[in-house]
C-alpha cells in the first residue's frame, strides 16, 4: 500500500510543487493550507508523514507539531523559510524528525521523505515484539532465530528480516517497496526482482505448512502476505 504523506502549506504553489513530486514517488497527498485544517488531518487521517510549514495561518507548524506530538509519533519533516539555526533547533525540540529550508528543491523534498520512511521502516521492525509467531512459524528478533512447527530454520539475515516483517502483522499485505523500506534500508528501487527471489527462498525453507498452500501468499498487483489460518 501507498504511504500517506499530509502536506499543510498555505502558498498553493509550493503545495503543488509537491504534491506532485510525491505523488510521482508513489505516495497519496492529503492537502491542508491553514493549520486549522492541516491538524485536523494528521489528527483524523492518520498519515504516515507530515510534511509541515512552520509559517501558516490560525495555527503556526510549532503548535501543530507540539500538538501532534501529544498523541502520535507520526515523522515530521518542517519546511521552513528562517535560516537561524536557533529557528531550526527549536523545531527539531518540539518534534519534528527533520527540516528543509526554503526555497527548497522538489527533489530534495521527496528524497528527504523516502529516507524518513525507510528509517520508520526499520524502526518499527526493530520495536515489534521479540517473539512473533503465527501458524507454526516463530520468530524470536533477539536471538536473531526462527523455527517452523518447532523445526530450526536457516534463514539468510534479509531472509530472516522479510519473515520477521510478515509475522509482525499476519494477513497484511506488504508491497515490494514497503519490503525494501524496512529490510534493505536504502534505496534498493531499480531490484524490486530481488525481494521476489527472497521470498521464493523463504518459501522453499518453511516448506507447504500444514494446509499444504504455503504460509506466504502473493497478492497479485499488491505484494505478500503472511497466511496462518
Amino acid at each position: 500500500m501507498p504511504s500517506t504523506i499530509l502536506v499543510v502549506e498555505d502558498d498553493p504553489n509550493v503545495a503543488e510543487l509537491a504534491r506532485l513530486y510525491l505523488v510521482h514517488d508513489g505516495h497519496e497527498v492529503l492537502i491542508a493550507r491553514d493549520g486549522a485544517a492541516g491538524l485536523r488531518l494528521a489528527l483524523n487521517n492518520a498519515p504516515d508523514l507530515i510534511v509541515l510549514d512552520l509559517m501558516l495561518p490560525k495555527l503556526d507548524g510549532l503548535d501543530i507539531c507540539s500538538r501532534v506530538r501529544e498523541r502520535s509519533d507520526v515523522p515530521i519533516l518542517m519546511l521552513t523559510a528562517r535560516v537561524e539555526e536557533t529557528d531550526k533547533l527549536l523545531g527539531l525540540e518540539t518534534g519534528a524528525d527533520d527540516y528543509v529550508t526554503k526555497p527548497f528543491s522538489p527533489r530534495e523534498l521527496a528524497a528527504r521523505v523516502r529516507a524518513i520512511l525507510r528509517r520508520t521502516a526499520r524502526d518499527a521492525l526493530d520495536r515489534g515484539p521479540e517473539v512473533r509467531s503465527a501458524g507454526g512459524v516463530r520468530a524470536d528478533i533477539r536471538k536473531h532465530a526462527a523455527w517452523v512447527e518447532g523445526r530450526p530454520l536457516h534463514l539468510t539475515r534479509t531472509e530472516f528480516r522479510i519473515l520477521a516483517l510478515l509475522l509482525r502483522d499476519p494477513g497484511r499485505t506488504f508491497s515490494r517497496n514497503q519490503i525494501i523500506d524496512a529490510v534493505y534500508g536504502y534505496d534498493f528501487e531499480s531490484f524490486e526482482r530481488a525481494v521476489d527471489s527472497q521470498i521464493y527462498n523463504l518459501r522453499r525453507k518453511l516448506g507447504k505448512g500444514p494446509n499444504g498452500t504455503g504460509y506466504i501468499h502473493t497478492v497479485y498487483g499488491r505484494g505478500y502476505r503472511f497466511d496462518h489460518a
